[in-house]
């Protein structure tokens, strides 16, 4: 079997200088909730949680004892920023959509990838975790990490929930795009709601080997094989190979084509439990290594219960937000909330492609106070949960002071020497975007969290 010159260094293992090489030349998750649009036409529906139930966009769902969205996280739910014309995340979701339609054809002429971006954000724990085999048990199902309406029912935690719908509705390239909802630390890179595009792509044996030489002979899949570090046991290396080469080409050149060529852009090995092999892309930003998308090969168990058995194929996601920061020098994460006209106006632009660069609002002073509580006795609760996670702290006072909460860092772990007791010290940065605040108000906001947190989470105060 021959191989065309230009593809046999992709089928060896990958020493890092050539992969390195290489990205410089060419490139975290069936039922009717997943098919259910949000209407086009005028605001959506107002979401509120009741004693019983909570209703979001139009439909109720009963509460039981995983329920814990809060009606802040519910006022964003239908807001769809990346559907607002001139939004930022707008702007760099239409950017995106622009280059894939304009440098993937299909044989017909048009598009090749497909575009959903207005899938309800409701899903079952179903899509979210098991259809991408993420097993019961695993971290990330964690109720301290995700926003539940019920035990069987919850706000999406990436765009992925609809991926093994849309594969099996017979879809072989598309890009999705939404708001997620994750339960989270509090920086100015990190927030409950943010919004993410997937892009998929699935081969047949007949696209993918059609311009290698003899690609006649080979094949996606193999019997006896073994999973490695490098692939799935199924898997033939050479089609993997081929993938992963497709798939960081993709990648590289959408990001060279949303920044230039000089962005500084690293991989890193990583896993998912829907990918294998998979790679993370970080991007230099602001002087750190900021994350932007995850991806990889999707698992073929995955794509045998979408009904695609007799293709592989790659997946990503990326964080729009994370993206439109570095695009856009946007410093603080809240800004893509703010309906302020001064920072709005500033992405009114005739052509998406035209280049922005956000100019700061006045940058108004910080207010910091510490809050200092003893941990509740216990690790877990009579319900099986935690009795205490961080997490739980960070929507506490997200629920409360909102987006006047600018960062929380835990400042002082203390365990007490002789009774074994924890403590935990707090400092909270209050910052308000459009105008400053005094200490009467934030002191204000800082006893409720204070009384909240007693009253809420078991806690014991210090102050």
């Amino acid at each position: 079997m021959i191989f065309a010159p230009s593809v046999l260094p992709y089928l060896q293992p990958w020493p890092r200088p050539l992969l390195r090489h290489l990205l410089s030349e060419f490139w975290p998750n069936g039922c009717a909730a997943s098919w259910r649009r949000l209407s086009t036409k005028g605001h959506a529906p107002q979401s509120v949680i009741g004693q019983d139930s909570a209703q979001v966009l139009g439909q109720s769902y009963p509460r039981d004892d995983f329920t814990n969205v809060t009606p802040k996280i519910l006022e964003k739910v239908g807001r769809n920023l990346h559907n607002q014309s001139h939004h930022p995340l707008w702007l760099i979701k239409e950017r995106i959509k622009a280059h894939f339609y304009s440098s993937y054809i299909g044989r017909s002429g048009n598009p090749l990838f497909s575009v959903h971006d207005n899938l309800s954000p409701v899903v079952t724990t179903e899509q979210n975790f098991d259809s991408l085999l993420i097993p019961p048990g695993h971290p990330s199902r964690k109720r301290g990490d995700n926003y539940y309406l019920n035990r069987t029912t919850m706000l999406r935690a990436h765009t992925s929930a609809h991926q093994t719908d849309l594969v099996r509705s017979g879809l072989d390239a598309f890009l999705l795009a939404g708001d997620v909802y994750r339960r989270d630390e509090i920086d100015a890179s990190h927030y409950p709601v943010f919004h993410q595009m997937e892009g998929v792509r699935l081969f047949s044996n007949r696209q993918l080997f059609s311009r290698v030489q003899n690609g006649g002979e080979l094949s996606l899949f193999e019997r006896g094989g073994r999973r490695s570090p490098e692939k799935q046991e199924t898997h033939t290396l050479e089609a993997v190979k081929l993938v992963e080469f497709d798939l960081k080409r993709t990648l590289t050149q959408l990001v060279s084509y949303l920044f230039g060529a000089d962005l500084e852009i690293r991989w890193v090995d990583c896993y998912f439990p829907f990918t294998h092999p998979s790679f993370e892309m970080e991007v230099r930003f602001q002087g750190d290594w900021m994350e932007v998308l995850g991806c990889g090969v999707m698992e073929q168990e995955l794509l045998n219960s979408a009904g695609a058995g007799d293709k592989l194929g790659w997946a990503f996601g990326l964080g729009l937000e994370r993206l439109a920061m570095v695009l856009y020098s946007i410093p603080d994460i809240r800004l893509f909330w703010s309906q302020d006209e001064r920072f709005l106006k500033q992405f009114r632009v005739q052509d998406i492609h035209q280049p922005v660069c956000f100019q700061t609002l006045s940058k108004y002073p910080p207010l910091h106070n510490d809050i200092s509580f003893w941990l509740p006795n216990g690790k877990e609760s009579e319900a099986g949960r935690e009795s205490f996670t961080e997490n739980d702290f960070y929507e506490l006072v997200r629920s409360i002071g909102g987006d006047l909460v600018e960062k929380v860092s835990l400042v002082d772990n203390f365990t007490h020497p002789k009774t074994g007791r924890r403590s935990h010290c707090y400092r909270i940065i209050y910052r308000h975007m459009e105008r400053t605040l005094t200490q009467q108000e934030v002191q204000r906001v800082h006893q409720q969290i204070e009384q909240a947190a007693e009253s809420e989470l078991g806690v014991q105060g210090r102050f």
